[in-house]
């Protein structure tokens, strides 16, 4: 029982000792384009917050894929202060998607955020013929 105890102890005191190392807050983790079209980029902000008590630095913000492009500053933020991380998707397939970007700090930890729609596919070539305009332009002449 008492080694039951200690490790019950050990346990918590592991827990608040990683809440209290958590400084980057996420305003959300998910967003969702809905429907969008095919080959017609897209974007969101994500924004994020230092709520530590000392300056941090986004070190790296990666996309599990090349159609999904983050964009962030590379400049500490000051504690209590906010930031933005812009992810851009480039749909080049139709149908659902789902993508993730890895937010790296403070040299290894992360924070993982998720966009997702679904791409429709664009009309292929241009818009049909108006043969209205045609009518007006003989009777203009």
């Amino acid at each position: 029982m008492k080694r039951l105890t200690v490790l019950f102890a050990f346990l918590l005191s592991f827990s608040a000792l990683q809440a209290q190392t958590e400084v980057l807050q996420l305003k959300e983790t998910e967003y969702n384009f809905g429907k969008i079209p095919q080959g017609k980029p897209v974007y969101h902000e994500f924004e994020v917050q230092n709520t530590g008590s000392a300056p941090m630095k986004l070190d790296n913000v990666s996309a599990s894929c090349g159609c999904t492009t983050p964009e962030w500053s590379k400049e500490p933020m000051a504690a209590g202060a906010p930031s933005r991380i812009k992810v851009g998707y480039n749909a080049a397939a139709e149908g659902p998607f789902e993508k993730f970007i890895t937010v790296t700090y403070n040299g290894n930890q992360t924070k993982i955020i998720k966009i997702k729609g679904e791409v429709w596919k664009a009309p292929a070539g241009a818009a049909p013929a108006n043969a209205s305009v045609q009518f007006l332009k003989q009777q203009i002449q």
